[in-house]
């Protein structure tokens, strides 16, 4: 088994082909699944779409097979061509694809290093594939080796305090922008999920009031009335009212299609300035004399000049990063030796049934004498046995004798492929991510 992560993500891939990569709703995402499980040498897979990437997860039999068969399917869905798909997507097989999702997961590879969102965001991402019958306990490994990671980089750096987001390089930008002049203003914020939320809040601590926009009023006024009270609540159908009097815009919906158009433009005069948090984008190219729009990848790069620091925090932390992938592949291997030492001890037990029966049968053996012959024999194969898997036990753990573990499973015809490890986690000190 092979781990093997396809990364389309802000490092490789610009905005408006992510935009056309990204999974709009969570049909199209288990249609994709579905689609790449069926496949016999994909065993799981889970997709992590977010604003700044689409990374897609698995375990396989054949990485190289894997890898085409996902540009396949990511062309086929995003009507790209699949040559100019394997131009941006950067793959990541084995102990490069552990170290890769660690760095994920810990928030050292996200375009704001830092960021607060993606271990839920990716924690879900499993959730909704386990739950639908595309991920199991092969990616669950991988994952919660990935949380424990994530919370140690956390706990020994400082890179989280004050944790950050894209929402607030946005709201920081147009504090920036306007100066103490944003005290008392209105931001628009559309979308109610947790970018949107973010983004409210960032402009209440600069002193500007919010008008919160969303597709359902009761949702939405929910939320805006948890915020506090200089949060109002509207619905999408009045949007073009308050894009023609306020000049503050922050957008982060999950709309297939932009929201904000020209059309909705009344006031040309207004100088506008907004920040599109989405993917796919919400607001459409316009072209005004007096708007400024931030894009996420605009964003990227306001967040890479004002956060040197976090970079010299992410050196530490990738250091951990590093020994929680090392660690993560001497405990596989140390897990996987269990299950071939219990089943060539069952295989001696086997033997000494069989062979106990053949002597009772021909008189070799007397039958009261069956007892203390059998405990011999048993005795006998645990003294021979000892030795041999206190060795295996104690090489598991290195890189370089993981061939031989594979040797011994083939000279004793043993397979552990459909093995629940559950059974074999205590022995091992780590506990599976619970979706």
């Amino acid at each position: 088994m092979y781990y093997q992560i396809i990364s389309f993500s802000h490092k490789n891939c610009d905005q408006s082909m992510r935009e056309k990569i990204a999974f709009s709703d969570n049909e199209e995402k288990q249609l994709f699944l579905d689609q790449l499980v069926g496949f016999d040498f994909v065993h799981e897979a889970f997709v992590v779409s977010t604003c700044n990437r689409v990374d897609i997860v698995l375990a396989t039999r054949d990485n190289f097979s894997s890898y085409h068969t996902v540009l396949g399917l990511v062309s086929q869905k995003s009507n790209i061509n699949f040559y100019d798909i394997k131009a941006v997507a950067k793959r990541y097989d084995d102990e490069e694809a552990v170290e890769q999702f660690f760095l994920v997961v810990s928030s050292l590879d996200s375009l704001v290093i830092g960021e607060s969102q993606i271990t839920g965001q990716v924690k879900e991402a499993f959730k909704f594939s386990y739950e639908n019958g595309t991920a199991g306990k092969k990616l669950n490994r991988l994952l919660s080796y990935a949380v424990k990671c994530a919370a140690e980089v956390r706990n020994v750096t400082n890179i989280s305090q004050n944790p950050i987001s894209i929402a607030s390089v946005a709201v920081a930008q147009a504090h920036k922008l306007l100066g103490d002049n944003i005290q008392g203003m209105q931001g628009i914020v559309i979308g109610a999920g947790e970018m949107g939320v973010l983004a409210a809040k960032h402009l209440l601590r600069v002193g500007c009031d919010v008008i919160l926009i969303g597709r359902t009023l009761e949702r939405v006024e929910a939320v805006a009335e948890s915020l506090g009270e200089n949060v109002k609540a509207d619905t999408i159908e009045n949007l073009s009212k308050y894009l023609n009097r306020y000049r503050l815009l922050f957008s982060a919906t999950s709309s297939k299609e932009p929201v904000v158009t020209a059309s909705l433009i009344e006031n040309e005069s207004l100088q506008r300035y907004w920040f599109d948090m989405a993917i796919p984008r919400d607001i459409e190219d316009m072209d005004l004399e007096k708007l400024k729009i931030f894009r996420i990848d605009d964003l990227r790069t306001i967040s890479n000049e004002n956060h040197a620091l976090r970079q010299e925090q992410a050196v530490r932390a990738t250091e951990i990063v590093k020994r929680f992938q090392e660690e993560f592949y001497a405990w596989l291997r140390a897990l996987s030796i269990e299950p071939v030492i219990k089943q060539m001890r069952e295989d001696v037990a086997r033997a000494i049934d069989a062979e106990m029966e053949r002597a009772l049968k021909k008189g070799f053996v007397p039958r009261e004498y069956e007892a203390n012959m059998r405990k011999m024999a048993e005795q006998m194969f645990k003294r021979f046995l000892h030795e041999p898997t206190q060795n295996l036990r104690a090489s598991s753990t290195e890189k370089k004798n993981a061939n031989c573990i594979e040797s011994v499973k083939k000279m004793f015809n043993i397979d552990t492929e459909n093995i629940d490890m559950k059974q074999y986690k205590n022995d091992h000190h780590t506990k599976g991510y619970n979706p």
